[in-house]
């Protein structure tokens, strides 16, 4: 929390310039959600899923900045990533650059045995520092995109896709936003990457390269999410997930200076399509973990306002409790399986296999949405109509509130309330924008992954399989 007050970062919030980020009621639930991910590599019941020793250095480190070294490796990534998600029941904000490193890491090293490029040398000192000082660090992919159907070229405005305006002897100067940036605001350092595979004629948006936050020329506006105001009230009952929350920025490059030694993608198109797919993947691997770990606690706020309304023995309950445990494993399983079936790249660190990958986050953008539906079936219609933490508080109301919310007996009203609006924050409210928008739009929608499945499935092999059973040629 200090290195973040630190950095003097600014930024638009609701139409206002804002200076001390960390401390704005807005910002601050999101930046005790990330510094929970360096709590846990203290706490005794976690710290043995937080560390890891380097591949780099061959110090210990936090896990959140490690370069995957082995299949366990990939396994224990999904299980801290559940685990946080338990601890925080939100986007805690560090999987995107831990999945941009990773695939940074092998991308440089083929393009620098294909061109003669410098990047990984460059990449492996970079992250070693990362690694050091236990930077967060934001990966930046999505660009605004515009017209959908034109390329970056063919764009009536070019910047609508991040690009280099002007080449130096010691660096480039780009221009252009990034949308979507989860948790941009709390991290030190950001990764650019290309959103998309780049063509011939399109060498100006074939780059990446890594900036700390607080560079000149970057300029953040925060993004608003659902009920959000509720973190300005007091109290603090009506937020729902009192203590933690997510972030999204648009970030926007306005004519911003890169030093060559930050430049790990330069123009090389050829290898700009292994990137975006290589880092959706490590991130498509990543919702098996993060979401799982918000519908645990989601089923376990069903579970307990089940209780609390005197219904959890009826068996259709209990029937829709257990569907929304078979739907949260199976998220779970697939993220499992992907890194259980990787393999190493060339560069050395381990990668997930693709298909299982993008398999996993195809069932993420369905299940949470319906888990979201079971919860507010279980939970009833006063997800939607009760009356607000002031006027519990109220001498007035307060009374009838507690008379006529009254449900399990030994049930005290506040706590139901309590477990409602945390319900509501994650199918309706602030909390929704992680698990439920996120899931559906996170590491790409559901029509990117069923391209790759498409791709990756080998269709002629499962024909062959057919052919050579049934003895056809």
């Amino acid at each position: 929390m200090a290195s973040l007050k630190g950095l003097h970062l600014e930024a638009h919030i609701m139409g206002e310039e804002v200076r001390a980020l960390p401390d704005h009621p807005l910002v601050a639930p999101s930046v005790r959600a990330v510094a929970a991910t360096f709590d846990c590599a203290h706490d005794d019941e976690s710290r043995s899923l937080f560390r890891v020793r380097s591949s780099l250095s061959g110090e210990e480190i936090n896990r959140f900045t490690h370069l995957h070294q082995s299949k366990e490796d990939l396994i224990t990534k999904v299980l801290m990533q559940r685990y946080c998600g338990n601890v925080t029941c939100c986007c805690f904000q560090r999987c995107v650059g831990l999945d941009a490193a990773n695939a940074v890491f092998s991308v440089t090293y083929e393009c620098d045995q294909e061109h003669g490029t410098g990047y990984h040398r460059r990449f492996r000192e970079y992250w070693a520092r990362v690694q050091s000082e236990d930077l967060v660090v934001d990966g930046a992919m999505t660009d605004p995109k515009g017209d959908r159907g034109k390329r970056p070229r063919d764009q009536a405005d070019p910047d609508l896709y991040l690009r280099v305006v002007a080449r130096q002897s010691d660096g480039v100067v780009v221009r252009g936003a990034k949308l979507h940036q989860t948790g941009m605001l709390n991290s030190h350092e950001i990764i650019v990457m290309p959103t998309i595979s780049m063509r011939q004629g399109e060498e100006d948006w074939a780059i990446c390269f890594a900036l700390p936050t607080n560079t000149k020329g970057i300029r953040y506006v925060y993004g608003r999410q659902a009920s959000d105001t509720r973190k300005l009230e007091d109290p603090n009952l009506d937020v729902g997930n009192v203590r933690f929350g997510g972030q999204e920025v648009m970030t926007v490059f306005e004519d911003v200076f890169v030093p060559e030694k930050r430049i790990f993608l330069n123009g090389e198109v050829d290898e700009s399509g292994k990137l975006v797919e290589r880092f959706a993947a490590y991130h498509r691997q990543s919702y098996g973990g993060c979401k799982v770990g918000v519908g645990d606690v989601l089923i376990g706020a069903t579970a307990l306002i089940a209780r609390m309304n005197g219904v959890e023995g009826a068996s259709h309950i209990r029937d829709k409790l257990v569907e929304m445990i078979h739907l949260n494993e199976t998220m779970f399983s697939a993220g499992i399986a992907c890194s259980a079936l990787g393999h190493q790249t060339l560069a050395g660190n381990y990668e997930i296999d693709m298909l299982l990958a993008n398999v996993c986050k195809l069932s993420v953008t369905r299940f949470p949405y319906e888990l979201a539906r079971l919860a507010t079936d279980i939970a009833g219609g006063l997800l939607g109509t009760m009356p607000s933490a002031k006027d519990l508080e109220d001498p007035v109301t307060g009374p009838y509130i507690r008379k006529y919310l009254a449900a399990a007996e030994g049930v005290q009203v506040t706590d139901r309330m309590k477990v409602l609006r945390l319900i509501e924050n994650l199918v309706a409210g602030a909390g929704a924008v992680g698990y439920l928008i996120e899931s559906m739009h996170g590491a790409g929608p559901p029509a990117a992954q069923r391209i790759m499945i498409g791709r990756q499935a080998d269709l002629e092999g499962k024909i062959n399989l057919a052919k050579r059973l049934l003895g056809i040629p």
